[in-house]
């Protein structure tokens, strides 16, 4: 049984500053799209300690209007090595952040990567292995990993409070617009990577396994106009002998949820995934006792969760601890949906090398931000619109 790769036991670089009062930490955002300027930006502007100083983007109109100095892509490097910042958030298509996080990991940078961390296992090693070397913050931006919600679920299992868990089941899709990134970049702009790795990350989280063999199903719905899966249905085994099934879409009316079975009761939510003013996440919990069953609806406030991540982050950066959610977490999702892909490809069930982790969350790293107004598509600059 193969262990957690070493690097994630490094510690996280650290930002230190003589100042009695600390300045805040200077982000640049690389790639200005739709999750940066309508979750993260507004996450920031949260954060006494923390401001946007610079855009990296094709378009400098965007910068422009909020206020920030403008680099194009050809000016990374510069950007990098200029001093001026602290950090960058890169929110560019999937198949880019390897050549985006390794020029800012190996440059000292570090850097809070969205997921996917990225297209294959070995761009994600690729990743580990920079923040290894200069020994620099990565984290790969897992936003429920800070929410008090996840972290009650994790509880719940750890106590045993539904017994031995059995079974799971999840969905997670919506209508996408196929003029959208995602809508033209094969598999992994599609919805396993996407969506799909809200419910396998949460499974995984929940069961504290790593999964051991998956399969899957897709289906291309004519009237979608994506030339990839858009409907996916995946199958997962555990160690435990829990199995996990699980499906993403691009092709649905919005929705997401999950049951989570065990011998002695259960865990149900239609509200699990999402993010935003509106996101009230819940949960209900049944219980059998004495032959009855007890049910008790655990309900969150909406909670800024990029604000959370984002404030967990520059913690970890200034005070030199390791992420939880680092590039071996993001490495553990990316293995099974490269697992997917392949199952999708040949029809076989794809079995993986077991793996044991020894960094899991902990109850310590929730945030509770209240969630600020989420900025309509209309007030976004220049961008293509997710969701139809």
């Amino acid at each position: 049984m193969s262990e957690q790769p070493q690097q994630d036991q490094t510690a996280a670089a650290t930002i230190t500053d003589t100042a009695p009062t600390q300045r805040p930490f200077r982000f640049a955002v690389v790639g200005a799209g739709q999750i940066a300027q309508q979750a993260f930006i507004p996450g920031v502007q949260q954060l006494p300690e923390a401001q946007i100083v610079a855009f990296v983007s094709s378009d400098p109109e965007k910068a422009r209007a909020y206020g920030v100095k403008h680099y194009d892509y050809e000016q990374y490097d510069e950007l990098l090595n200029s001093g001026t910042i602290d950090g960058v958030y890169i929110a560019t298509p999937v198949h880019k952040h390897r050549e985006h996080a390794v020029p800012a990991l190996k440059a000292g940078v570090p850097v809070l990567l969205e997921k996917p961390m990225a297209p294959s296992e070995e761009d994600c090693r690729a990743i580990i292995d920079a923040a290894a070397q200069t020994n620099t913050t990565l984290l790969v931006a897992y936003r429920l990993h800070n929410h008090p919600f996840l972290l009650r679920l994790v509880d719940c299992v750890r106590k045993k409070t539904i017994g031995e868990i059995r079974s799971y089941t999840a969905s997670f899709g919506h209508n996408v617009n196929p003029e959208n990134h995602r809508g033209n970049s094969g598999f992994w702009g599609g919805p396993i990577p996407d969506m799909g790795v809200y419910p396998l990350n949460l499974i995984r989280n929940l069961l504290e396994e790593e999964p051991i063999a998956v399969h899957a199903h897709g289906k291309r719905n004519a009237d979608a106009q994506f030339d990839f899966h858009d409907t996916v249905a995946v199958t997962c085994e555990f160690p435990s002998g829990a199995l996990a099934q699980y499906t993403a879409s691009y092709s649905t009316v919005g929705q997401q949820g999950f049951t989570l079975a065990g011998s002695e009761g259960s865990i149900q939510s239609n509200a699990a995934f999402q993010w935003g003013d509106d996101a009230e996440l819940s949960y209900t919990l049944a219980v059998e006792e004495d032959g009855e069953m007890s049910t008790e609806t655990v309900e969150f406030e909406a909670y800024d969760q990029f604000a959370g991540e984002t404030r967990h982050f520059i913690e970890c950066v200034r005070n030199g601890t390791n992420p939880e959610h680092s590039g071996v977490e993001g490495l553990m999702d990316v293995r099974v949906c490269a697992a997917v892909e392949e199952s999708l490809r040949t029809g076989a069930t794809v079995r993986l090398e077991p793996v044991e982790l020894r960094h899991r969350v902990s109850m310590d790293q929730a945030e509770t931000i209240p969630a600020p107004p989420k900025p309509g598509d209309d007030e976004l600059v220049n961008i293509v619109a997710e969701e139809l």
